[in-house]
């Protein structure tokens, strides 16, 4: 941690009082050299395409003869390879530098998404989702660390304007790609290369190349899932990412049916809509709530309280998936939620263990995104064998073994105090961190 464990969590000292940081203000976070906004822009664009496909899922399934259950698997394999890739990032970037991983996970992203737009079949499209999880996945691990050696003054405020890009690239991203997809399902996917592409030229011109990091393990991650700590939260998190991915992916196919079953013609432009609403509510109270709850509360008991509640809304979508109105209501509460737990989660994470921030963040991230793979996978088979709502009983499911998880390992959690007290700059990094997922 970029500060001691006393100092994080409030023990005060006249040492530890006198070399505090002031809390970062806007002022901090805007007034910045053009290479952090560089890649502010490349973080926001990154950010969206993590929501882009989400509402031309419904379009590719019936334009390129698919069934909802390959559909979904565009997040699969988009998540599969970033989950594996995440073990590895932290060492990669040891090896070529931030400037050089920044660039090549952009590259990979232009490249894939490119090809995507291009593409004739669902099965081709899969394929390249996983190369674009590639590039996303050295981006993202990247990104937080090169913003804040670029800035050049308080880390704080740099680390609150990439929190600021992720919280409105996840509101965008489904914003954006239901107008484009409007248009075409190719379209959101070429926009994402042009875009990407303005974010690679703007940091290869702007960011200066930084010394290369301390040499990290290829090996680090996975060996700190030996610590009893982060397996806890990793559990908890790859069981709580079924159910997030479950809502995230699964849910435009059951909105557009009941939009259908209403006599309204949804499309993408629509289902875009409500997951704008989704990600800007998740953006809201990520940056906003979690910090307020997680003090007044606590971290552990803010976890079991969001996580309950998440239960008890995919229960009732399991029973409301048939209602237009209840599904955009209840998706737009799931964001609310969702914003809480991502960011409550990874505080968690940054409190419980002594390992080095970065390696935590790979295997943390690792898991949990495996989590996010195996939802789409799941979700539609399971639908087309049952019922429609019975992907939201089993992220119901997964929630409560989450919970399992979290109260079995808690006693390994008592390093996290029930008022902890961050300083303002790692309260915006656990939110951006938090958020990535």
């Amino acid at each position: 941690m970029t500060t001691t464990r006393a100092a994080a969590r409030g023990t005060s000292s006249p040492t530890a009082a006198a070399t505090t940081p002031a809390a970062p203000t806007l002022k901090d976070a805007f007034r910045q050299p053009r290479a952090v906004w560089a890649i502010a822009f490349a973080a926001t664009v990154s950010f969206m395409g993590i929501g882009l496909v989400d509402p031309i899922l419904p379009a590719i399934s019936v334009q390129l003869d698919a069934s909802p259950s390959q559909a979904m698997l565009l997040f699969t394999s988009y998540l599969f390879v970033t989950a594996i890739a995440m073990f590895f990032t932290s060492w990669l970037a040891s090896l070529l530098g931030t400037k050089r991983t920044l660039l090549i996970g952009l590259a990979f992203v232009v490249v894939f998404a490119a090809l995507a737009a291009a593409s004739g079949s669902v099965g081709e499209i899969i394929g390249l989702r996983a190369g674009w999880g590639l590039g996303n996945a050295l981006f993202i691990s990247t990104a937080l660390a090169a913003i804040v050696g670029a800035t050049a003054g308080p880390s704080g405020g740099a680390i609150i304007l990439y929190e600021t890009a992720l919280g409105i690239g996840m509101a965008l991203g489904p914003l954006l790609g239901g107008l484009l997809g409007s248009v075409s399902w190719r379209a959101p996917f070429a926009g994402t290369a042009v875009l990407m592409g303005i974010g690679f030229l703007a940091i290869a011109v702007l960011l200066r190349r930084e010394p290369k990091p301390a040499h990290v393990s290829p090996l680090a991650a996975l060996r700190a899932l030996g610590n009893p700590a982060l397996r806890t939260l990793a559990l908890t998190a790859i069981f709580y990412n079924v159910a997030f991915f479950t809502l995230l992916a699964y849910s435009p196919f059951p909105l557009e049916a009941a939009a259908t079953a209403r006599g309204t013609e949804f499309g993408a432009l629509g289902i875009g809509g409500v997951f704008f609403g989704w990600g800007l509510a998740l953006a809201i109270t990520s940056v906003f709530a979690a910090p307020v709850l997680t003090r007044r509360l606590g971290l552990i008991p803010t976890l079991l309280t969001t996580l309950s509640l998440l239960t008890a809304l995919m229960l009732v979508l399991s029973i409301a998936h048939t209602s237009m109105p209840g599904m955009i209501t209840l998706i737009v509460i799931g964001g609310l939620l969702l914003g809480v737990m991502n960011t409550a989660l990874t505080e968690t994470v940054m409190e419980a263990t002594d390992l080095p921030r970065g390696v935590a963040s790979s295997a943390y991230s690792g898991v949990r995104f495996l989590g996010g793979a195996i939802a789409p996978a799941v979700a539609g088979p399971l639908a087309a064998a049952t019922t429609a709502g019975a992907p939201y009983l089993l992220a119901a499911a997964a929630l409560v073994v989450s919970i399992a998880m979290l109260l079995i390992g808690r006693r390994h959690l008592s390093a996290v105090g029930d008022q902890h007290h961050l300083t303002a700059a790692e309260e915006a990094e656990a939110i951006s961190v938090g958020d990535e997922a």
